[in-house]
Parts: C-alpha cells; sequence; structure tokens
C-alpha cells in the first residue's frame, strides 16, 4: 500500500516548497514557501515535539502515564498535545493572554490542561507562562518540561529535517533562507544544516518590533527599552533564547504588527496561501530586506512559512480586529477597500 502511515504522527516533515509569484512579482529573485502548515498539527512545531519527546523516551526519561509540561504561544502546545494523544502521555500547557480563544479551544480539544499566564510581565516573574511551567513540572510525579526555549534538541529537530529537506528540494541552488525567530530553534537547525552544505547561503532572522533579539545580534546587549507589546505570536522575545544560533544568523529583519498583518492577508488574496501571522512577517521581511539589499536573478530564496490561518480567523483575518487596532483606518496601500466586508440591511 501506498501512502498508508500506522498514525498521524508519520505525516511529520517533508513539506512542500510552493513558488509565490503574485506577492514577490516586483523581487527578480525565485522566491518559495515551505509550508510547514502541511504537518498534521498545522505547524512547524509537529517536528520538534514529535523529535524531542522520543529522545526523551531512549533516554528513559519518560514512563508509562508521564505528563509533558511546556509553554507555548499555540503552536508547540498543539504539537505536543497531539503528540501525546498517540503516544499516551498527558499534556499541560502554559500559555500567555496574547493567545487567542479559538488556539486555546485547539489546545483543550486535544485533552490539553491549560494555563493562561500575563504576557505583559517580565520573563521571570512567577506568573509568567515560562515560569508557571517551570512550577508545574517540579511540583507534578513523572513529568518533563520540554523547555523548547533552551533546549538543543528543538536545533537539533531542525537540523536533521528542515535544513536537509531545503538543501534536497533546491538541488542545493538556494542562496537566502528568511524565518520568523521564537524560540529560534527552526531557523538555527535549518542554518546550521544549510551553511555546512554552503557557507555563501544568507540567514535572515525576522524579528518583532517590541522584541530584543535584532539589537542583541547587533550589539550582544540586550536593551530593555525596546521591550514593549505587541500581537505577532510566535515571534520575537524579552529574553534570549538558548535555542538561537546567534552567530549562524546573517541579519536580523525587524517587522511591525501592521505592515505584517496586511502582508498575511495579502499571500492569502493573491498566493490562495491561508498563513498565520508570522507567514506575513516573514514576507515582509523579505520586502524590506530588498530594500537595502537587491536581489539577482539567479537567487533561489526560501521562506519557511510556519503554521497555517486557521488560528487567526478572530485575529488578523478578522475585519473587527484589525479595525481595533487602528490598522484598516491608518492603512496607507488602501487596502480598505480590499478587505472590507460588505453588508446587505
Amino acid at each position: 500500500m501506498k501512502n498508508v502511515f500506522d498514525n498521524i504522527l508519520g505525516l511529520i516533515g517533508n513539506t512542500p516548497l510552493v513558488k509565490l509569484n503574485e506577492v514577490t512579482k516586483d523581487i527578480p529573485a525565485k522566491v518559495y514557501a515551505k509550508l510547514e502548515s502541511y504537518n498534521p498539527g498545522h505547524s512547524t512545531k509537529d517536528r520538534i515535539a514529535l523529535h524531542i519527546i522520543e529522545a526523551a523516551e531512549r533516554k528513559g526519561l519518560l514512563k508509562p502515564g508521564a505528563t509533558i509540561v511546556e509553554t507555548t504561544s499555540g503552536n508547540t502546545g498543539f504539537s505536543i498535545a497531539m503528540v501525546s494523544i498517540i503516544k499516551g502521555y498527558k499534556c499541560i500547557l502554559s500559555v500567555s493572554d496574547k493567545t487567542k480563544p479559538e488556539k486555546i479551544a485547539y489546545l483543550k480539544a486535544l485533552g490539553a490542561t491549560v494555563y493562561v499566564c500575563p504576557a505583559s510581565v517580565p520573563a521571570d516573574d512567577p506568573r509568567s507562562y515560562y515560569e508557571v511551567a517551570k512550577k508545574i513540572a517540579a511540583e507534578t510525579p513523572n513529568s518533563i518540561y520540554i523547555n523548547q526555549y533552551f533546549n538543543e534538541l528543538n536545533i537539533d529537530a531542525h537540523y536533521s529535517s528542515t535544513g536537509p529537506e531545503i538543501w534536497e528540494q533546491t538541488e542545493g541552488k538556494i542562496t537566502h533562507i528568511f524565518a520568523c525567530t521564537g524560540t529560534g530553534g527552526t531557523l538555527s537547525g535549518s542554518a546550521k544544516f544549510l551553511k555546512e552544505q554552503n557557507p555563501e547561503i544568507k540567514v535572515i532572522g525576522v524579528d518583532a518590533d517590541g522584541s530584543i533579539l535584532k539589537t542583541y545580534h547587533e550589539t550582544g546587549k540586550i536593551n530593555y527599552s525596546e521591550i514593549h507589546s505587541y500581537q505577532i505570536e510566535g515571534l520575537g522575545k524579552n529574553l534570549i533564547p538558548g535555542a538561537l544560533l546567534f552567530d549562524k544568523i546573517d541579519k536580523f529583519i525587524r517587522v511591525n504588527d501592521e505592515m505584517s498583518a496586511y502582508t498575511t492577508r495579502e499571500i492569502a488574496l493573491k498566493e490562495a496561501i491561508m498563513g498565520g501571522y508570522t507567514t506575513g512577517a516573514v514576507l515582509q521581511a523579505l520586502r524590506q530586506y530588498a530594500n537595502s539589499n537587491p536581489f539577482k536573478e539567479d537567487d533561489l530564496v526560501v521562506l519557511i512559512f510556519p503554521d497555517h490561518g486557521s488560528r487567526y480567523i478572530t485575529k488578523v483575518y478578522s475585519d473587527r480586529w484589525m479595525e481595533e487596532q487602528g490598522f484598516i483606518n491608518n492603512c496607507f496601500h488602501n487596502y480598505e477597500e480590499v478587505f472590507k466586508t460588505e453588508i446587505i440591511k
């Protein structure tokens, strides 16, 4: 039998590359999106969830009936909950209050216990989703804390899968890779593998306006004055993740909520790709990078689109949410007519 699997975990990885046409028509290079939404959990986080959990099993750290604990902006939690069901583990997740209700509903639908924590507190505050997860893991017998932000297996998962896939899919012709940086594992692991094949490949990390990663990469110092709240989930950080290999990244591009939101919706309208908020962020970063770093016709660029837009229907794809942020009224690209919903009374 062909294309038949023992369970859903067999579908993880080997995601397609799709050429972008309309949204990149002003860029001379060939630009491809790696659609991580084709993983069964609809995001790139499926890769690390399976990789880290199976590594823990091999080391004897997970016993039957164990509990897996993690911090998440939604996608990692969904992936861990999915793997936990197949492997017979319990799942407890802590999320920030930036996480939209539909994402929390996804997590609960897969049997996860969810703790919602304030996003506005420092990382070392006992109420932060990092500290809450640590406390739960410490107090729960027969449990492990995934700790994706500081787990080297986060990097290894992409070093052993995402990077080799991109190299093979592009037949080694890739010249640039762009990816959003949250934990840093996706870009770090992919970059580590690709740089070993060709050190000339440019690795571009995408950071959020309100995050500290770009400045830290450039100066080696944390500028706490840059920290402020923002809306893009799973992008940027107010701490330095141990899973982010800064030496593998050539440049960071910082994007803001508003332009990333427009670009997310533009991708859906022009390429029929329903991506998450970070999908728009990574394309927005490509455009900003191209303004000062012109591409050539023989360049081959890969953008990692990390998840699916279904988890953002009440956020970036919602006219009401866009208006609440002031995005529609302030959009100088005049997207108002494109995105406006006509209501017949």
